[in-house]
């Protein structure tokens, strides 16, 4: 990473991903679409001071929606999903 660029964009708040977090350990991030596996470890470090176990990536693919008559689309973009030791914890406010 030679540049200092933000590749954690926000943590990603939905109900599986507070049952993985709450059950298994397992944080869900939304992440900048050039991110790797390596650089989102030294992010997290970095950010809340947790060493990640490992860490899994995923595309989402952009949907298309209706709003009150109007077509749009829904942004896609990568999520990564970072496992923690037992003991770890990260703080989502």
């Amino acid at each position: 990473m030679t540049t200092k660029m933000k590749l954690i964009k926000k943590p990603r708040v939905t109900e599986k991903a507070s049952f993985m977090a709450e059950k298994h350990n397992v944080y869900t991030f939304n992440v900048e679409a050039n991110a790797n596996k390596t650089e989102i470890k030294k992010e997290i470090f970095a950010l809340y001071k947790v060493k990640p176990l490992k860490v899994n990536i995923t595309t989402v693919k952009a949907k298309e929606i209706i709003v009150k008559g109007r077509k749009g689309v829904k942004q896609g973009g990568k999520k990564a999903s970072v496992y923690l030791k037992k003991g770890d914890k990260i703080e989502i406010i």
